[in-house]
């Protein structure tokens, strides 16, 4: 794992509060005949109420925070995701719902897109599970002029757009071995010194039958380490029984199935964000550091097609936001002011492929669409799912 010693250290409250998310995951590993999958322990560790990554009080997100989210670098984000949502809207229902909305930033250059463009959403609602982070959003969407409502679960029934960027890869996974002697998962058990640490046992189950077709499809090499998704495509499954009209947009960052468990990736994706120091330990200071992993979204694909969803488009953030018209809005401002420089700036790190512009991918899927959409114009890479 990567050396953690230089990073900076917490101050007293924080290190307080990830010494008591630590007792309570002890509790949970001791009461568990002494291991736990990581995926629970990364749910603890980002969600446990009060004590976990989302669940805290720390700055997240932006320059103060521990990473910066596309919304967060520029308005001409949100700018160009509007004409995408705007023709979804006209084709669906004028309702937009964002799951995990985070500091409310791209929700409030989303409805103030749309406003300029006078297609106001008749309702925006955020699916939020963080109270911490609710308190934010409020704030930062004060102003605004839009029917806002906060949700505790999936709606039963929903039309119009949902949008989850950089939601899916905080979602927990399971670790998995493919070894000589047999799948095994990696959990987490205790050491001689009560301090986490991996601890191996028999894979089973759906985990099992998932890690089995994994190794079909794609060639693994000897003692092959990764991550298996089974929250993400279930909770687009979720999707599948509620969704009546319209198109869900998921942005994150991700690879294709076999692009994911590639060769070079034989250790896997995981990775940890803590006051932008990005590295592979995720026994380091939980409930302070956020613990992530890339997306396989051919698995999202294949749920979505188990319920009934269609597929739309799949393409790098960069085409998207290109076939979106983000250059259209940076030629908008004014050639040579300080907002032209700093949007120019931000344009090239969302469209670039040694920036945001090839690592972050855009996903699209959806029920009763019978319009080709915007940002799949060009550039479309659904036959690589």
């Amino acid at each position: 794992m990567t050396c953690t010693t230089h990073i900076p250290a917490p101050n007293p409250d924080a290190k307080v509060a990830s010494d008591q998310l630590c007792e309570l995951i002890r509790g949970e590993i001791e009461a568990g005949d002494g291991w736990i999958s990581f995926a629970r322990y990364m749910e603890l560790a980002l969600y446990a109420p009060g004590l976990g990554y989302y669940a805290g009080g720390s700055e997240k997100f932006g320059a103060v925070g521990d990473f910066v989210t596309a919304p967060e670098l520029s308005p001409l984000f949100a700018r160009a995701l509007a004409r995408q949502v705007a023709q979804i809207m006209k084709l669906s229902t004028s309702a937009i719902l964002e799951f995990g909305a985070g500091s409310g930033r791209l929700a409030a250059d989303l409805l103030s897109a749309l406003a300029v463009r006078g297609e106001m959403p008749q309702r925006y609602d955020i699916l939020e599970l963080s109270a911490e982070l609710r308190q934010r959003q409020t704030k930062t969407l004060a102003q605004q002029n839009c029917a806002l409502n906060w949700l505790d679960h999936l709606p039963e029934s929903f039309s119009g757009v949902v949008i989850a960027n950089e939601v899916l890869d905080a979602m927990p996974v399971h670790l998995v071995a493919w070894r000589a002697k047999g799948i095994v998962e990696r959990g987490v058990a205790l050491d001689e010194k009560g301090y986490f640490t991996f601890s191996e046992r028999p894979a089973s189950g759906r985990l099992l039958a998932e890690a089995e077709s994994i190794a079909k499809a794609c060639a693994l090499s000897p003692d092959y380490e990764s991550e298996v998704a089974l929250a993400a495509p279930a909770w687009l499954a979720a999707w599948g029984e509620r969704f009546k009209l319209g198109a869900l947009i998921l942005i994150d960052y991700g690879f294709p199935r076999c692009e994911f468990y590639h060769p070079q990736r034989r250790r896997g994706s995981l990775m940890c964000h803590y006051h932008h120091w990005a590295h592979d330990d995720p026994f380091f200071l939980p409930g302070l550091q956020d613990i992530t992993s890339h997306v396989d979204f051919t698995a999202l694909m294949q749920a979505a097609d188990a319920a009934g969803l269609e597929l739309y488009g799949y393409t790098s953030q960069g085409c998207f936001l290109a076939n979106c018209g983000l250059l259209d809005e940076l030629n908008g401002l004014t050639p040579g002011s300080d907002e032209y420089q700093r949007a120019a700036t931000a344009a090239h790190r969302l469209l670039s492929p040694q920036g945001m512009g090839e690592s972050f991918k855009i996903l699209v899927l959806g029920r009763g669409l019978e319009q080709a959409l915007l940002g799949f114009c060009a550039g479309d890479r659904s036959y690589r799912l």
